[in-house]
């Protein structure tokens, strides 16, 4: 009855249909783990967005890596800005994400010897890439700045390249070991996301507060996945099933159907072959004399 299943191509759709089910059903649990990572970022950085300012220096330390839990969380550094040493990160977009420009990165030097890096906000680029931009000039004396903490960039976390033979002064991560090298002088690990203050007429302008409120579309892919696992083996009865039908009809119709329906070909050469031996006789007939 179902000796079909042996086939070729039957057994190459089973063994098909076989491997695609654990696919998808891995498939939609790798779904599944990137929105429950993405809501439990979200409320990290809600939280730790709420919590009180503390003094940077709390938080981190030169050459210890922020623990992820003190990520965006408020503090404030007072010291003096130094712009000799500033420089911008190349390929960072503006607020709205529709044009490319640098983040200005500026040392800001606090007390007992040690630095914390600032990015002060996003400029444009402007139409040479080879120079140093025009940047707004950082507050002199003493100043006290308030922003998000954030951890060290690098090549693995944030899928950024690290060029070499960048212009002068300009960088593509911004990486506090890589500070330390350039300064020759303690730098906190993270840098501080200034929020506060405003600078003069908005520029640079400060980057906005990471969005925590969207959870993607991690859940309805996996559910989406899931659901195609589900319909494999849905799809494989309902072929077998019609495979089946059709063989049933072809039984009692008493052909194969695989192979073509030649009844109607042999009758009519059967008819043809009787209508010429009757018209034979009458042709002699015809031609004899009485």
């Amino acid at each position: 009855m179902y000796r079909f299943l042996l086939s070729r191509q039957w057994v190459i759709l089973t063994l098909v249909g076989l491997v695609l089910i654990p696919v998808m059903v891995k498939l939609g649990f790798w779904q599944l783990h990137r929105h429950e990572h993405r809501v439990a970022q979200n409320q990290l950085i809600d939280r730790s967005l709420h919590t009180k300012p503390v003094p940077v220096t709390e938080l981190t330390s030169p050459g210890r890596p922020l623990p992820r839990a003190d990520m965006w969380r408020p503090v404030t550094a007072t010291g003096t800005y130094d712009t000799a040493h500033e420089v911008v990160v190349r390929q960072r977009t503006a607020a709205d994400e529709s044009t490319i420009g640098y983040y200005v990165l500026t040392p800001l030097d606090l007390d007992h010897g040690r630095t914390v890096l600032v990015n002060r906000g996003w400029i444009p680029a402007g139409n040479d890439l080879t120079k140093f931009p025009d940047v707004p000039a950082a507050p002199r004396g003493t100043v006290t700045v308030t922003g998000r903490m954030m951890a060290d960039e690098t090549t693995e976390g944030s899928g950024i390249k690290d060029r070499q033979g960048l212009p002068d002064r300009q960088v593509m991560l911004i990486n506090s070991a890589q500070q330390t090298k350039l300064l020759h002088r303690p730098v906190l690990a993270g840098y501080i996301e200034q929020t506060a203050p405003q600078p003069a007429h908005h520029t640079p302008e400060l980057v906005p507060e990471p969005d925590h409120d969207s959870i993607g579309p991690h859940m309805a892919y996996a559910v989406q996945w899931w659901l195609f696992a589900a319909a494999v083996p849905v799809g494989w009865i309902v072929l077998v099933r019609r495979e089946r039908r059709d063989q049933a009809a072809a039984a009692d119709a008493g052909t194969d159907p695989a192979e073509p329906d030649t009844s109607g070909t042999e009758t009519d050469a059967g008819a043809e072959a009787d209508a010429g031996a009757a018209d034979a006789p009458v042709a002699r007939t015809a031609a004899t004399p009485e």
